[in-house]
């Protein structure tokens, strides 16, 4: 009988981790470090219900799988819904905090995302920037990493801007055009000159001088030119 429960167990832990490495190839190739908060959230699920069936060599293995594949559609469809709505997408992963300006230290943002200095520091000195005097622009980004922009020491330098991004995904983002103080008949012009249209945009992005880079979904990425209302 305990050769036989081995044997049932065995089997069952093949047929987990078939399914299990199934799925994460379905939602991607992203390390641990890199998922977005319901990513996380569901991985860490998937893990803890896919190994129901193996504490008990007589429970079926259903039990296991079936809410292992719900989850698994569930991330999909999140995953979907999200590469066409902003409002979705923020709502699900939150916005990127910015946490070193050109004022300093942002201590407003810290204190939303429940950090304090050292927490900042220790992040910076992990980028690989253990002066924080040479850091013109931090933002972590949804994901938790943090994103370090240096000082270039000439005005002007590319180095100098923190870019926003106006378009994603085709879709456009009003809460960005609103903080960098852009219309949305100011994109659509500059588009139209250059023969494209909003949804055919992967990314556009603006910099405080006015520089905006836009990467079509098809076809070769190029630079432009906008006047932008206010500074960030």
């Amino acid at each position: 009988a305990n050769n036989m429960s081995m044997l049932v167990v065995f089997i069952k832990s093949i047929l987990v981790y078939l399914v299990l490495l199934f799925v994460i190839r379905l939602m991607g190739k992203r390390q641990l470090g890199e998922m977005q908060p319901f990513e996380l959230v569901i991985t860490l699920i998937i893990a803890e219900v896919a190994c129901i069936p193996l504490n008990d060599p007589y429970l079926p293995l259903h039990y296991g799988l079936i809410p292992t594949l719900c989850l698994t559609i569930i991330h999909i469809l999140f995953s979907f819904i999200a590469r066409f709505s902003l409002r979705w997408r923020r709502a699900m992963s939150g916005s990127a905090v910015i946490a070193i300006d050109t004022e300093g230290i942002n201590y407003k943002n810290l204190t939303l995302m429940n950090m304090n200095v050292t927490d900042l520091l220790e992040a910076i000195r992990c980028s690989g920037s253990p002066d924080i005097n040479t850091i013109k622009y931090a933002v972590f980004e949804t994901n938790g990493q943090i994103c370090i922009v240096e000082k270039s020491g000439k005005d002007g330098q590319a180095g100098d801007y923190l870019p926003m991004a106006l378009i994603i995904d085709g879709k456009v983002d009003t809460r960005a055009l609103q903080v960098v103080g852009v219309t949305t008949q100011q994109l659509q012009n500059l588009l139209a000159r250059n023969g494209f249209k909003v949804k055919s945009i992967a990314l556009l992005d603006v910099r405080q001088n006015g520089e905006v880079f836009v990467s079509p979904k098809q076809g070769k990425s190029f630079v432009g030119k906008i006047s932008v209302q206010n500074q960030w």
